[in-house]
């Protein structure tokens, strides 16, 4: 028995042509006296039927943090445009902070080195509060469980708070607009 696995006007990638389609009909294969379709082909407009071994569904991007077990770290990048003499007052004279996100070296954020020049400390800030951000995600959303299942045994100032911690996670999450 056969279970459809892709829906009407669902975008798809046709492997055996190489290019993005719409499905615009599920056509179930019955025979008789069975409850279920036998097999399940896809009319995705390109003159055939498709079966399901030849469609591949679109990705979606999970725009959530993990749960706080995360790759992010710092990284010491050397400093090209100074040398660690002329540097002596940065917190890492010769090097500068990179915060790689990933599992390779490579990926994530750094900071162009004249501002890091005017303010290393404030950037060596920000690289940990970067770092550390899956983390107080994490922390975050515990919270705001706790504060679903505990509401009516909490004090008015940690549901205040639980309500601030509320908008930040949709604000991260792309669902609310960031507040200034």
């Amino acid at each position: 028995m056969a279970k459809a696995q892709y829906h009407k006007n669902q975008r798809v990638f046709v492997k055996t042509v190489g290019t993005w389609s719409i499905v615009e009909r599920v056509l179930p294969q019955w025979a008789k006296g069975l409850d279920e379709p036998i097999r399940i082909y896809y009319d995705v407009g390109l003159g055939r039927d498709f079966g399901a071994d030849e469609l591949q569904a679109e990705q979606t991007v999970n725009t959530q943090f993990d749960d706080g077990v995360s790759n992010w770290r710092i990284i010491r990048a050397r400093n090209k445009w100074q040398s660690p003499e002329d540097a002596s007052h940065h917190p890492h004279p010769g090097t500068y902070p990179v915060v790689v996100t990933g599992e390779t070296d490579w990926g994530g954020w750094r900071v162009p080195g004249a501002e890091y020049d005017l303010s290393p400390q404030k950037i060596e800030a920000q690289a940990r509060l970067i770092t550390h951000g899956p983390k107080l995600y994490a922390f975050g959303t515990a919270l705001l469980e706790a504060a679903k299942n505990e509401a009516e045994h909490l004090p008015d100032s940690i549901l205040e708070l639980a309500r601030d911690v509320a908008k930040i996670i949709k604000s991260i999450d792309g669902q609310l607009e960031p507040a200034s």
